[in-house]
């Protein structure tokens, strides 16, 4: 814990926070806050400004928090409000009794915008988006005034008032700050404040006709509820101006806005745009999708909120855009459940194997161990009897050398069970390899060695008198190369979705407490993978187990651990 403390402590938001609080700006407070728009589900972006403004005011015994930016109905939907105040509980974060809304504010945002028209500062433009864009000029070109800047000041309020009783259309006027149209940075050329959208919202119903930008409603919102720092990602950078513009010139509380780097993975797109597209053209079972890097998806897949946590704490703080590799996701996770996922026994592809010396009828409880890294955990009861199943690749016929796994005349061992030999393989017509008969030392009961002879091969099995036949989901990359941007000419990232994404298994056996687990509670199907159970088809009381992630840690690999 010291080291990961000491390691927050060099990143450059916590060092400029803690120069504020040590020159007592802000009188030493440090309120901070997670604004989402409630525009769709959260992912794992967020999660990791989730992790930095809660963490953060916890560190510096501040404040947090959750205000849904909703200036923007014809987006917006209350099922995403409640999925976001959903998530970020489950992620492990608390707001007390600060959950706001943008549309809070609204009347306020309103009156400070009726004093920037007063003051000469705003006016209100008929030109048309499209207009708007051709007047705006280029990053090395100055844009244009619009014809409609010089208005006076009478009359913008009295076009303002009527916005707001909708007596226009939507696109036909919007409310402009009124700043400087030759300025390098686009964000400051008279950028929009008010648009007219005849739209009911979530919180406010029909009450408004006329809705802020973005821009305007963010830092008012943050100066409103006396926020200290706006953490921002990297692409607010260039809107940091505008931020402070409207909070220098309506001469209210000035937050300070700090940018960092976006969290970019690969194989997966970080867009609630476009992994709305994904939903939208059934190219995934919706925003909870195993496969999506939303939170509601990683917590469907058996992602615990720990190894979320963990994963935001190791890809740290940056001031440059990178992309992280899935592999560390991977392995956060496996790290995380290897301590406190129970294991069980399970078979993928079964091969039935009948123990020919194993008394007919009998079937005997064996002693299991729950979890090896958790000694608390204790054992549970398998059962054994004469035919067990096993996974058909832990069987070869002609084994290569070093092969430690069953082959004929070679003995292994079934994990908690006894020592057993292959002496018979029974094929069907078509040459398959239907079933093995095999013989057991009655002695090694437990996979104990009785004689201390050596056996290599340990492998899994389940009993046939108890084993049920749920449905297995494998997941794999929803994309199929690592930027899914980067598509033929004429096709977007649609076109790199991978086909091999989801496979399902329907011949898989497991053993029988896996039934009693609850949804979502994260389990190890030994040599195989983690697993849990999918929490969709458990409430239409189907038993569907989800892989969360398989045994192979290549990213660990890589790291030379």
């Amino acid at each position: 814990m010291e080291e990961n403390d000491s390691e927050k402590s060099q990143d450059f938001i916590r060092t400029h926070i803690s120069e504020d609080v040590a020159n007592q700006k802000n009188d030493g407070r440090v309120h901070t806050r997670f604004p989402p728009e409630p525009n769709g589900y959260l992912h794992l972006g967020h999660a990791k400004s989730i992790c930095l403004n809660f963490g953060i005011a916890k560190e510096f015994n501040g404040l947090c928090n959750l205000r849904l930016d909703d200036t923007n109905p014809s987006a917006e939907k209350v099922e995403y409000a409640e999925a976001i105040q959903k998530d970020v509980k489950w992620l492990g974060f608390d707001w007390d009794e600060r959950l706001f809304h943008a549309s809070d504010y609204f009347d306020q945002l309103y009156q400070w915008a009726i004093q920037l028209i007063k003051e000469g500062k705003a006016f209100v433009c008929d030109l048309n988006f499209e207009e708007m864009r051709a007047h705006r000029g280029t990053l090395t070109e100055a844009g244009k005034n619009s014809p409609f800047r010089d208005r006076s000041v009478e009359e913008n309020l009295d076009l303002f008032a009527k916005m707001k009783s909708g007596e226009f259309d939507e696109g036909t006027k919007t409310l402009r700050a009124k700043i400087d149209m030759s300025s390098p940075n686009l964000n400051l050329r008279d950028p929009v404040i008010y648009r007219i959208l005849h739209q009911e919202h979530p919180e406010t119903g029909d009450q408004w006709k006329i809705y802020p930008s973005y821009d305007f409603a963010h830092g008012q919102s943050d100066s409103l509820e006396g926020i200290t720092h706006s953490l921002c990602t990297l692409e607010f950078e260039h809107h940091r101006p505008l931020y402070d513009w409207f909070c220098e010139n309506l001469k209210i509380h000035h937050p300070q806005q700090i940018e960092f780097a976006r969290l970019n993975l690969n194989y997966t797109v970080m867009s609630k745009r476009k992994m709305l597209r994904l939903v939208e053209e059934d190219h995934v079972d919706g925003w909870d999708d195993p496969r999506m890097p939303t939170l509601s998806g990683m917590r469907r897949r058996g992602f615990a909120p720990a190894s979320i946590r963990s994963f935001c704490e190791r890809v740290g703080l940056a001031k440059r855009e990178n992309i992280i590799e899935m592999e560390l996701l991977e392995f956060c996770l496996r790290e995380d459940l290897n301590k406190c996922a129970q294991r069980r026994l399970g078979v993928l592809d079964p091969l039935k194997v009948t123990i020919a010396n194993y008394p007919d009828g009998q079937v005997e409880e064996l002693d299991a161990v729950n979890n090896p890294e958790d000694q608390k955990a204790g054992t549970r009861k398998i059962s054994f009897s004469k035919t067990v199943f096993i996974d058909r690749n832990d069987f070869m016929e002609d084994p290569p050398k070093k092969y430690f796994r069953m082959a004929i005349g070679k003995e292994v061992r079934l994990k908690y069970a006894y020592y057993v030999t292959c002496r018979e393989v029974i094929k069907n017509e078509q040459g398959e390899i239907t079933e093995l008969i095999c013989e057991y030392d009655p002695e090694s009961r437990g996979g104990g060695t009785p004689d201390e002879r050596k056996v290599k091969g340990t492998i899994q099995w389940v009993d046939s008198t108890t084993a049920i036949n749920p449905e297995i989901r494998l997941y794999d990359r929803l994309f199929k190369v690592p930027n899914p941007e980067e598509a033929e000419e004429g096709k977007d990232y649609i076109s790199n979705i991978n086909p091999d994404s989801l496979t399902s298994l329907s011949n898989a056996l497991v053993e029988a407490s896996i039934e009693n687990l609850e949804a979502g509670e994260p389990f190890q199907l030994e040599r195989i993978g983690y697993f849990t159970i999918d929490s969709k088809a458990r409430e239409s009381c189907k038993l569907v187990l989800n892989r969360s992630v398989a045994m192979r840690d290549s990213w660990a690999k890589k790291q030379g651990k």
